[in-house]
Parts: structure tokens; sequence; C-alpha cells
């Protein structure tokens, strides 16, 4: 029994750098697109980049509407973005816009739409890319995708011509994946 320990640790031992080195060498693992409705599917010849988790505040201002009715109207997003580890690795701001720690960036335009599985959630969507700048993760990205959306419809706060031009935020969280031409 003592022969056999010792045997399992000494083999640790040896191939444990092995393991960490192969795994330090290893390509990080091909991101999957989410499963999506087709109305926000995106175009064939893209594959997802990379991914990133969404947590902050969807913040609206209140203003008078084509309508005449005063409305909440979305102003931007403060949030910020983490990866599959929750490793801080950017922030998402008005615009829409994407900055990534790497230097790259993306801003973009909602192209459609779907209603959330969470009626009190913001929709998902798919955004086309406007601009892209950097040389990071970002530098290729065509396409976003904003998925699993939890919160970040404006609040029942009153919305009047006494609060024109009030602000409120609205928590929510949201996962987007990243696309670009296939390689």
């Amino acid at each position: 029994m003592r022969k056999t320990a010792a045997l399992v640790t000494l083999a640790m031992l040896l191939l444990g750098p092995v393991a960490i080195w192969a795994q330090k060498d290893s390509p990080p693992a091909k991101e999957s697109a989410p499963d999506v409705p087709d109305a926000i599917a995106v175009p064939s010849g893209l594959e997802p980049v990379l991914f990133a988790h969404a947590k902050g505040s969807q913040i609206y201002t209140c203003q008078q509407g084509a309508s005449k009715h005063f409305e909440w109207t979305l102003k931007g997003p403060e949030a910020e973005l983490k990866d599959r580890k929750d490793k801080v690795i950017g922030q998402h701001t008005s615009g829409p816009t994407w900055k990534l720690k790497d230097g790259s960036e993306v801003t973009g335009k909602p192209a459609a739409q779907v209603d959330s599985l969470d009626s009190e959630s913001i929709p998902w969507l798919r955004i086309d890319v406007l601009t892209n700048s950097g040389k990071g993760a970002l530098a290729h990205v065509t396409t976003i995708q904003r998925v699993h959306t939890h919160g970040g419809k404006p609040n029942n706060d009153v919305c009047d011509e006494a609060h024109k031009d009030a602000e409120t935020k609205s928590e929510y969280t949201a996962d987007y994946y990243f696309f670009a031409p296939a390689k």
C-alpha cells in the first residue's frame, strides 16, 4: 500500500509540471455561439471570438416623445464586462460602446431584437458594429449578440413635464457574444 502511494506521489511530482506546461501552451477553447431565435442570428461566415458577461445599469432620461407624452428614453449602459472566469476585461458604455483592457473597442447599432425570455428584462439584440479601434480581441468584430438579459427596463419612476431630463438607473445583467469573420 505504501509503495503504491509513493509511486502515485512520484508520478504526480514528475507529471505535474508537464500538465501545467501543456495547459499553459494549449490554445484557448473556442467560444460557442448561443442558441438564439432566427431574428437575431448572425450572418453566415462569422464565428464567435469573445464572450463577456455584463453587470451594471441601463440609464434612462425622462424625455418628451414623438407623441408629446413624456417617457423614459434609453441614454445608455454603464456596465463592467467579465470573462468566463469572472475577471474584469472591459467596460460597456453609451454609444453603445464596448472597450476592453487590451485596448480594442467597438461601437455598434442595434439591427434586430427579440423579447427576452423574462418579460421584466430588456430585449435580446443583434448589433452591427459600426467602428473598430485597437489591435486586441475586438479588432475584427463585425456583429454582437446580447442574450440572457436580466433586468434593465426603466423603473416605475414618475416621468412627466415636472421630471423632464431626470435620470433613473435600472440594474441589469446580460451576456454578449462578439463575432468576427471565420478564419
